[in-house]
């Protein structure tokens, strides 16, 4: 797979700019994925201030470590979805209710609004929505504990 044809980097407040082939430059730009969840290294756009695409990314792992890993912090800076490890406990088995949560970020608790809340990523993920607008991702429903399986069960 041939080198992109441009570059990134930092500019002094910290946001990306990207400098094409023909040397013209564009600051703030971001990097925006196609399909996040399930195929979260491959498709990424580079997005202008003005929502213009101005470079396409097949694959991450095809690009140089350095701009990599611009464009992975990026990311992670950009999208924050914490995921499930454990579901601690529920205030309530009628909505909205309070959940503590153990997640790959911490413990935290989320407020429920409604089992609407709770969409089916697939057969073995689900993304759950809390009163804040907070997207939490459970990757794989059978990973859990057979404890967080039961309270989440009493939702879906």
């Amino acid at each position: 797979m041939p080198p992109p044809d441009f570059k990134l980097s930092r500019n002094a407040f910290g946001r990306l700019v990207f400098i094409d082939c023909d040397g013209r430059t564009e600051a703030a730009v971001v990097p925006v994925r196609a399909f996040p969840l399930s195929a979260p290294g491959e498709r990424i756009a580079i997005v202008g201030a003005d929502g213009r695409e101005l470079a396409w990314i097949d694959r991450l792992g095809d690009l140089a470590d350095d701009v990599r890993a611009l464009i992975e912090d990026e990311l992670v800076n950009r999208e924050f979805m914490p995921e499930i490890r454990r579901i601690v406990g529920v205030s309530s088995f009628a909505t909205p209710s309070t959940w503590q949560l153990e997640t790959d970020r911490g413990e935290t608790s989320m407020v429920l609004k409604g089992e609407e809340d709770i969409r089916r990523l697939g057969r073995t993920s689900l993304l759950i929505a809390d009163s804040n607008g907070i997207h939490f991702l459970i990757r794989d429903l059978a990973a859990l504990d057979r404890s967080s399986r039961r309270l989440l069960d009493r939702f879906l």
